[in-house]
């Protein structure tokens, strides 16, 4: 199996959009979401600013064997005492589902970006949270605070990938 990840230009932000009806059908088990007339969810909202902020917000899509495996949206955090980097979208189609590539592409943008991280999940979305304790638990040995949003419910997972796999 060949695994690939790479920055998606604006030129081919059709592509994340796309991929951002899967995402959201998944959602409707968690979120009060419904198709329009014309068949498809409403769009991400923000979704441009991807391309259009500099280097504050990257869109990425995973593949497995040249095909198209899911995506993320990484913001970079201003001045946040959050941390430095949000996993602010995170998506693998069933298909590749618990096959590795989620916890590759994860790891892979974890390294891209050294330093402080968040990654929050809705707190009924229990198989996320599981993804993702067991994901950043296995790139930090365990090394992560859980905090939940007092507002919400929503747990977020809080890490430095710093002195992680070496990186300093």
């Amino acid at each position: 199996m060949e695994l690939g990840i790479e920055l998606v230009p604006k030129e081919r932000k059709q592509l994340i959009s796309s991929l951002m009806q899967f995402y959201l059908y998944d959602f409707t088990r968690y979120l009060e979401l419904d198709v329009g007339q014309d068949g498809a969810y409403p769009p991400y909202p923000g979704l441009e600013a991807y391309w259009s902020s500099g280097q504050n917000k990257n869109a990425y899509v995973f593949t497995v064997d040249g095909h198209m495996a899911g995506f993320a949206l990484v913001d970079r955090l201003q001045r946040s005492p959050e941390g430095q980097y949000y996993m602010t979208e995170f998506f693998v189609m069933q298909k590749y589902r618990r096959s590795g590539v989620g916890t590759w592409a994860a790891h892979r943008l974890f390294d891209m970006y050294p330093g402080d991280w968040k990654v929050s999940q809705i707190r009924a979305n229990t198989p996320a949270r599981n993804f993702w304790h067991r994901v950043i638990s296995s790139y930090t040995n365990g090394a992560f605070q859980e905090r939940f949003n007092p507002k919400q419910g929503n747990p977020s997972q809080y890490f430095s990938t710093l002195n992680v796999n070496g990186i300093k």
